[in-house]
Parts: C-alpha cells; sequence; structure tokens
C-alpha cells in the first residue's frame, strides 16, 4: 500500500542522494554527507529555504555589464542575449542549494513556454518562475496570464472583442490547469466543453502585451502585461454544467478586469481535478512517470486535498511528498516498483549533475564573461550539448512541453534513443578533456582535475578499494552488486595492476605532485560510470 505517512530517522547516504538528485539539481558529496545525518523533515525544511541568486541578472560578455535593470544598453545582438539569459538561469541553478531553481523549472513544464523575442522579455518569464517556484499556485495562474511572454506565445494578446483569439483559452484549459479529459458528448469533455473555451476567450479579452518594462506587478515588482479595457468583452460569461453553470460578471472599467481574471481562476479551481492535475504532473516529474491505481488513491488523492485545502500553496504539497515513506520507496518490500532509480536523467540533469559533484571549473560570469556566457554555457551546452541530446532549455518545440513529461507511454524513455545516445555519453569527455567534444574548439577553461578532485572527496584515495566504492556510492542511484563492481574496480580501475599499485602510484603523486599515473585510471573510472546504464537513471 502506497503510504504518505512521514519517514521518520535519519536518511542516511543512498536516500539523502535520492532527496537531493531528485529536488535539487547539487548533489554534491559534501552535501550528501551532511543531509544522510537528517531526517526527511529536517532536510526538506532545509531544501524549502529559497537560495538568494549569485548574480540578480546576466551580463553581457560585450560590454562586461548588465543589461536588462542596469540602464546599460547591451553590445551584444539580441539573440545572444536571450542565450545569456539561460545561461544566467543555469549557472544559478548549478549554484543553487535549495529546490528553487528544480521547482522554477517544473513550473516551466506546467505553464509552458519558449523564449522568443526580447532578452528582457524571457528574463521576466524565467524570474516570474523563480518567484512563484514555492509560492501560490493559483496566484501563479493569474500571474502568467499578464505574462508578456505567455501573452505573446499563445497569442492572447491579438485577443480582442471584436475578434476573439482562443489559443490561451484552450490552452489554459487543456495543459496547464484542469485538463481536457475523455470526451464525452459532442464538444464535451470530462472536465470543460468546448463552449467553456469560448467563454474563457472572452474573459481574456483585452489582455495586452507591454511593449516596454514601464508596467510592472505591484507584489512581485516584476514587468506585466496590462488591460485594455476598449478591447474587453463586457458581457457576462456563462460557463457550462462542466462548472455548474458559473457566472462571471463582466468588468466595469480597466481595473475590473483582473477581477473577472481571478475569478475564472478561482472556478477553475473550484473544481477538484485542477488539484489531481497539479499533482499527477508533481508525481510525474519528481517521482515517477508511472501512476497505478494505488498511487492514485493512496498517493495523488490525499496530496490533491492538500493542496485544495491549503489555498493551493505548493510547500504542503512538496512537505508531504518529500518526507513520504512513499518517496524514499520504504511503504513496501516489493522489488518490482522501485522509486530510487527509475527513471532516465533528462539532459539538464546529466549536466548539472555532473557539474555540481565534481564542482567543474566555470569561468567566473563577473571577472570572465566571455568564456562563462559565450564559450562554455552558449558553444559547449546550450547550443551543442543539450541540442544533440535532444533537449532545448526552455525551448520545447510544442506547447505541450517536453514528451518525456507527458507523452504516454514512453514519458521519460524520450530523453534516451539512436539520435541523443552519443552526446549523452561524451559528457564525460567534454567534463574530463576541456574540449568542446561536440563540436571542436575549448570549453572556455572549464576542465575537470580529477585528482584533485579526489584528493578532497575521498576518504582514502590511496586504498583502491574505497576509492571505487566511494564513487559508486555517490555517482549511481543503488549500490553495485559484486559483479558489477567487480567490473569497474579490475576491469576498468586497476585493469591488470595490483591494489598495491595503485597505492604505491598515488603515494608517489603525494610527494611529487606528477599525477600522470593515477589520472589516466581515475578519469577511466569517471568515464566507465559516466557510460554505464545505472548513471543514466537516477
Amino acid at each position: 500500500m502506497a503510504s504518505l505517512q512521514e519517514r521518520t530517522g535519519v536518511l542516511g547516504k543512498r536516500l539523502a542522494a535520492h532527496l537531493l538528485r531528485r529536488v535539487t539539481f547539487t548533489p554534491t558529496k559534501a552535501r550528501i554527507d551532511a543531509f544522510a545525518q537528517k531526517t526527511a523533515a529536517q532536510a526538506v525544511a532545509e531544501l524549502l529555504i529559497p537560495a538568494a541568486p549569485h548574480l540578480s541578472e546576466p551580463i553581457d560578455p560585450a560590454s562586461g555589464s548588465p543589461w536588462i535593470n542596469s540602464g546599460i544598453p547591451p553590445v551584444s545582438q539580441n539573440f545572444r542575449l536571450r542565450t545569456y539569459v539561460i545561461a544566467w538561469w543555469l549557472d544559478e541553478a548549478r549554484r543553487d542549494i535549495s529546490m528553487l531553481s528544480r521547482m522554477s523549472f517544473f513550473l516551466h513544464t506546467v505553464f509552458v513556454t519558449a523564449h522568443e523575442g526580447q532578452s528582457t522579455l524571457y528574463f521576466d518569464h524565467i524570474s516570474l518562475l523563480r518567484y512563484n517556484a514555492l509560492g501560490n499556485f493559483k496566484k501563479f495562474a493569474v500571474r502568467m496570464t499578464y505574462d508578456n511572454l505567455m501573452l505573446a506565445y499563445l497569442d492572447n494578446t491579438l485577443n480582442n472583442k471584436a475578434n476573439p483569439n482562443e489559443n490561451y483559452a484552450r490552452e489554459l484549459l487543456e495543459l496547464f490547469t484542469i485538463g481536457k479529459g475523455d470526451q464525452v458528448g459532442l464538444g464535451d469533455y470530462t472536465n470543460y466543453t468546448e463552449d467553456d473555451v469560448v467563454q474563457a476567450a472572452r474573459v481574456l479579452t483585452g489582455i495586452k502585451r507591454a511593449t516596454q518594462r514601464n508596467i510592472v506587478d505591484s507584489e512581485t515588482n516584476i514587468p506585466s502585461g496590462y488591460n485594455n479595457f476598449n478591447q474587453h468583452d463586457t458581457g457576462d460569461k456563462t460557463f457550462s454544467h462542466r462548472f455548474n453553470n458559473h457566472v462571471i460578471t463582466g468588468a466595469t472599467n480597466a481595473a475590473d478586469m483582473r477581477r473577472e481574471i481571478e475569478d475564472f481562476i478561482d472556478m477553475i479551481y473550484t473544481q477538484a481535478e485542477t488539484a489531481r492535475y497539479f499533482v499527477r504532473k508533481l508525481y510525474r516529474y519528481f517521482v515517477g512517470r508511472k501512476i497505478t491505481s494505488e498511487i492514485e488513491a493512496d498517493v495523488i488523492e490525499p496530496l490533491a486535498t492538500t493542496f485544495s485545502t491549503n489555498n493551493f500553496e505548493i510547500v504542503p504539497v512538496l512537505q508531504q511528498l518529500f518526507q513520504s515513506q512513499h518517496f524514499y520507496d520504504a511503504d513496501d518490500m516489493l522489488a518490482s516498483d522501485e522509486i530510487i532509480g527509475n527513471m532516465i536523467k533528462s539532459p539538464l540533469e546529466l549536466f548539472l549533475g555532473a557539474a555540481s559533484l565534481f564542482d567543474i571549473p566555470v569561468p567566473d560570469p563577473s571577472t570572465d564573461p566571455l568564456n562563462h556566457y559565450q564559450n562554455f554555457y552558449n558553444r559547449s551546452i546550450l547550443s551543442v550539448f543539450f541540442p544533440q541530446a535532444g533537449f532545448e532549455l526552455f525551448k520545447p518545440s510544442v506547447v505541450a512541453g517536453y514528451p518525456a513529461y507527458y507523452q504516454i507511454p514512453s514519458y521519460h524513455r524520450n530523453w534516451f534513443n539512436s539520435s541523443s545516445i552519443i552526446a549523452r555519453y561524451k559528457l564525460s569527455e567534454i567534463i574530463l578533456t576541456g574540449r568542446r567534444v561536440l563540436a571542436g574548439g575549448g570549453n572556455g577553461g572549464v576542465e575537470l582535475n580529477v585528482t584533485d578532485w579526489v584528493d578532497k572527496n575521498i576518504s582514502e584515495p590511496g586504498t583502491a578499494r574505497t576509492l571505487v566504492t566511494e564513487f559508486l556510492a555517490y555517482m549511481i542511484p543503488e549500490e553495485a552488486d559484486a559483479d558489477r563492481f567487480d567490473y569497474y574496480f579490475n576491469d576498468i580501475f586497476l585493469a591488470g595492476q595490483t591494489e598495491a599499485d595503485w597505492a604505491y602510484e598515488w603515494g608517489n603523486f603525494t610527494l611529487s605532485g606528477d599525477d600522470t599515473e593515477v589520472k589516466i585510471p581515475i578519469s577511466n573510472l569517471i568515464t566507465a560510470i559516466m557510460y554505464s546504464p545505472e548513471y543514466q537513471l537516477f
């Protein structure tokens, strides 16, 4: 029986690593060791404290200055500036020790957009995701309706009383909030009707994208769209039996249009299915893609109740889920339904997991912005590794989002195919060699010093068995069995040498500083683990 009952006792390294891999992008050895001494409740409470950003906004490498809120005009072209905004988010995620970045990306998979237009537009959108990541989801739905990027992406800025546009209204119902459900009649679905889309579009008429950043939301302090009352349908809007024939009274002025939007969102969230729809997305993102009837009854339903009874605050749901026996696979003795190590890592999780664990030396964005933004993040990761691995960060090809999060039945298997496998396997080489392996050129100075990392992170680096054991403990989700360990230990790491040979070579390195003989076996071990099926899972 799936159980949301709280897991008690300290986590230990295995479960601490599971929690950090799932709810953050920063599962470092030091953090796994620290969280191993915490209970689930203590760990989750700490992870829910939002981390302050390293930089409040990105820097244009061509000028060496920020351009979004500084008033300093950028030098780079806009298409590069958009990439620098995403690189800024990615680097903040690499540093983020809280759930904030992971949750902000999750909100992106719920209210999907693709980056386009001015770089400032996308910065404001990402800022909205970050602001609401641990906040109230119903308020977020209202704010996203006024988000300038969303207004452009799904054409609601074109939605006028004389020429209604249903794009955003349809996706808001079908994909972002309640879901369509099965068709039960002509234009009638389980959760809404086609006429409800028409009425929703009427509610949303006259909300316009602001071309300047001078209209700011009073609570978030983030630029937003505005109400054009002259283009708003002021009539009453009557919804179908799916919403109990609810009537939204037409606005009487521009300020009152906000009340209509809030009434509309309230109406949607009054429906029990809306909470379930959100919780299922949350479950598939953080726990597992398969939702059985048992999980629906024992996990989804109570989490949805928690969500609705707490007025759609996100944090109580996260606390209940990430402190539960079910999340740690401690609610049964079955080996066939494992939660730990049951999902394939996305390219985002692959990159950030490796970058965090090995603390790769990314150039400083303030002192070396060209190598930071352009040569490493843009030319190595965002424009090369991610696309070749079948992923474009913040740019899904369809409004439903990334197939791995919604496409039945394959879900996360979409991350791993014949087209993406080469890039996934080349990540270790990119990190270990400092070369842009998939496109040619350098990584902007990013190269892992493996011997330095081992010296600082492995408890007994001169003991071969300890070194391999600890690498495996921190890199794969479950303990390797005897045969698998023997493969890594004897075939890959020692490769014909003895344990005494390794102890001698490591001792020689510590005395001379010459890492020639120890660097190769460590690099071989890292590569073999990162190539392995078990490393591709988390």
